[in-house]
C-alpha cells in the first residue's frame, strides 16, 4: 500500500542561535520528537502530529523568550485556568 502525502511528516527547520539550538534539540529528544541538528546548520525536526507541533513551539519560546514574557505567558494560563473553573 502506498501512504499518501497527507500521512508524511512535516520537516521544519528551526533557525536559531547556536547554544539554543543544542538545548532545544536535547529536550526535543526527551519528547521523542524525531529531529535532527548538525553544527552551523538549522536544526530540522519532524512534526507527524498536533501534539509536536504545540510542543515544538513551548519548547522553543521557553529557550528563546525573555523572563518577562515567560511571566506574562504564565499569568495568562493562570487567567484561562481559573475562568474555567468558574464556569
Amino acid at each position: 500500500m502506498k501512504s499518501s502525502p497527507i500521512n508524511q511528516p512535516i520537516i521544519h527547520l528551526v533557525g536559531i542561535k547556536n547554544t539554543e539550538r543544542w538545548s532545544i534539540y536535547h529536550r526535543l529528544q526527551q519528547l521523542e520528537i524525531p529531529c535532527r541538528c548538525s553544527t552551523n546548520q538549522p536544526l530540522e525536526v519532524e512534526l507527524d502530529n498536533p501534539g509536536a507541533i504545540a510542543q515544538l513551539y513551548c519548547v522553543v519560546k521557553q529557550s528563546t523568550a525573555s523572563r518577562s514574557e515567560l511571566i506574562d505567558w504564565l499569568d495568562d494560563c493562570w487567567r484561562l485556568k481559573s475562568r474555567r473553573n468558574f464556569n
